[in-house]
């Protein structure tokens, strides 16, 4: 016979006690102070070592050398009361749950009467307390208020709650918790090594995750496991992660793989063949689901952490950890968030459903179709769903659509002058989505973004500053690259004013920070209006000057360009373009201004005026 492996590693002194540092700080000071009361309550789940420190709180206390905080483990008393011994007279161990009534209370006020036999106390300790009736209590009220000097009482339950009110106000109260799953890791990592046992990765923590912070349902399941383990002649055992998790009820990692590649993948057959084969196997499909949910939270936490996800996600092999990083990168947050979401929701409409497998089946059917959520999280997994097709979640970048040469929209472009050539403004492709609603991190933003995203920057510089948007709405986007931004200046007065303004430029470029997320230089192209055409009768040759470029950063203006002697016109001809160009450009920057501001449109009457 081998004894049950929390009874082998019981604790018996507070050093030992894991996760309890809470209760085992007070009591070791006040034994050292000697402030010892005479009645203690101990409340706290199962297994988390209520009854096992009553027992190191009575070894503390009838210690020959004590009391005191540490017992020393060779007097009479330490030896009676450890882990193999016997028991002591003047320790009674009484289990409520059968010793409930008033007939045991009374039995128990007279025992207390008597001095010890040997030891400096007689303490009681009454395991399960809560199952003591009411009139039990009341009859134990008068010695637990004032007992004699050599009695102490000890209270253990896992609910205080039904503890009359009388009894919890005469005790000192100390709750026990749960114990951390990384405490009880790595306790149960030094308890395979003192034990000799070879563990395969990842079967510590189903066992942790199972018994669910109980030190003694987690030991029982590890012993359960060392027991049904396999092992050459005269070589440790080895406890295998397949029938560890086939006896613990979890679902194998490899089927969790095979799902969440399925649903990366957006493949539906993959998707229900895994969901049948869990069926087929009688896996029980809440298990399942809520294996799968904690799975896409792993995910989650490595995609939002990076590496350090390993300090929360302890227990989990460096490949392993590998392989779910590569899954979360097939993700994005929105989809994973979108995932979690759904199949949470599942989990708990699974409480008490007659077909648990259509659940699961319906569950897997919205986590593969995002469309069908209208909530802010679907949405957001269909963008990025979208946007990783675009090019703008790792893949290539998106490029604008060309437009044919022999379409009609490009034929008039084609055969049009050199000074309307000159002051075109390339036309702008259609988007389904609008890239402004990620940042710029997923990929590199292209020209054709940056003019879908400008209405965005523009309604940005007006919520910042309205002077600076008043000068930034009439530009126009004309090529972005190496983080420089080229803007079509429709005259030199528009680059002056855009130059001039105090902080326009810096409003802009903020705005474009926070739309697209890149920081951008400025380059400007002015494109100067083409003087008044001639008669068709008798076309005169018009030169234009080609765009003038230059960065917006230098102060000086760009040289006024001459006239070819080849164009001959006459004299007064300079003039009236000049006073042309001035009216035409007032004009234009006013139309400009009450079209943006307030939605007017010119009228154009039958003689082709304005």
């Amino acid at each position: 016979m081998v004894t049950a492996l929390y009874r082998r590693y019981r604790p018996e002194s507070f050093a030992e006690l894991i996760g309890q540092s809470q209760v085992t700080a007070p009591l070791m000071t006040a034994l050292r102070t000697d402030r010892v009361n005479h009645a203690y309550l101990f409340s706290g789940p199962r297994g988390c070592g209520k009854t096992t420190s009553a027992r190191i709180l009575a070894r503390c206390l009838n210690c020959a050398e004590g009391p005191t905080d540490t017992p020393c483990g060779k007097c009479p008393s330490c030896v009676e009361l450890s882990r193999d011994g016997a028991g002591s007279l003047d320790v009674v161990e009484i289990d409520a749950a059968s010793h409930n009534g008033v007939d045991d209370a009374r039995d128990l006020r007279e025992r207390a009467i008597f001095a010890p036999a040997r030891d400096r106390f007689k303490i009681f300790i009454l395991d399960e307390a809560h199952m003591v009736t009411p009139q039990g209590f009341n009859a134990l009220l008068k010695i637990v208020e004032e007992p004699p000097a050599h009695v102490k009482f000890i209270f253990a339950t896992t609910e205080p709650d039904k503890v009359i009110g009388t009894i919890r106000s005469r005790t000192h109260h100390y709750p026990f918790r749960l114990v951390p799953p990384a405490q009880m890791l790595e306790y149960l990592e030094q308890l395979c090594v003192s034990e000799g046992v070879d563990v395969a990765p990842g079967v510590l923590s189903l066992v942790v995750k199972s018994g669910g912070g109980s030190v003694r349902d987690s030991l029982s399941l590890l012993d359960q496991l060392i027991a049904g383990s396999e092992g050459e002649a005269g070589a440790k055992p080895k406890v295998e992660y397949e029938r560890a998790a086939a006896l613990l009820g979890f679902t194998h990692s490899s089927l969790l793989d095979e799902v969440v590649d399925a649903f990366a993948a957006k493949n539906s057959a993959d998707v229900f063949a895994a969901v049948d084969k869990v069926i087929q196997t009688g896996q029980d499909p809440r298990r399942f689901v809520e294996d799968l949910l904690e799975h896409l939270r792993d995910l989650i936490v490595i995609l939002s952490v990076g590496d350090g996800a390993k300090a929360v996600l302890r227990g989990i092999a460096d490949d392993e950890f590998d392989k779910m990083g590569t899954q979360a990168a097939r993700f994005g947050i929105s989809e994973l968030t979108y995932a979690a979401e759904t199949v949470n929701h599942a989990l708990t409409e699974m409480s008490g459903a007659t077909s648990p497998k259509l659940h699961l089946e319906l569950m897997c059917a919205k986590v593969l179709v995002p469309s069908s959520d209208q909530t802010e999280v679907g949405s957001l997994a269909r963008i990025e769903r979208l946007e990783r097709r675009i090019g703008m979640g790792g893949a290539a970048p998106a490029t604008a659509p060309t437009v044919p040469a022999s379409s009609p929209a490009a034929a008039p472009v084609a055969n049009a002058p050199a000074p309307a050539a000159a002051s075109e403004v390339p036309a702008q492709p259609v988007a389904t989505e609008s890239p402004a609603a990620q940042p710029a991190a997923f990929g590199a933003v292209t020209t054709a973004q940056f003019r879908d995203s400008w209405p965005n920057i523009l309604t940005k510089v007006n919520k910042a500053s309205k002077a600076a948007w008043m000068v930034a709405f009439a530009l126009t986007v004309v090529d972005f690259s190496d983080d420089v931004l080229t803007l079509l200046f429709q005259s030199q007065k528009d680059l002056d004013s855009f130059k001039n303004s105090s902080g326009a430029s810096d409003t802009l470029r903020s705005a474009i920070l926070d739309v697209l997320g890149v920081q951008v230089k400025f380059r400007a192209q002015i494109a100067e209006q083409a003087a008044a055409p001639a008669p068709a009768a008798e076309p005169a040759p018009v030169v234009k000057e080609a765009p003038v470029v230059r960065k917006i950063d230098q102060l000086a203006p760009p040289a006024e360009a001459t006239e070819p002697e080849s164009a001959e016109a006459p004299a007064e001809e300079p003039v009236k373009s000049r006073n042309s160009s001035l009216v035409d450009e007032s004009a234009r920057y006013g139309e400009s201004l009450l079209r943006e501001m307030l939605g007017a449109e010119p009228i154009i009457d039958k003689n082709g005026g304005k």
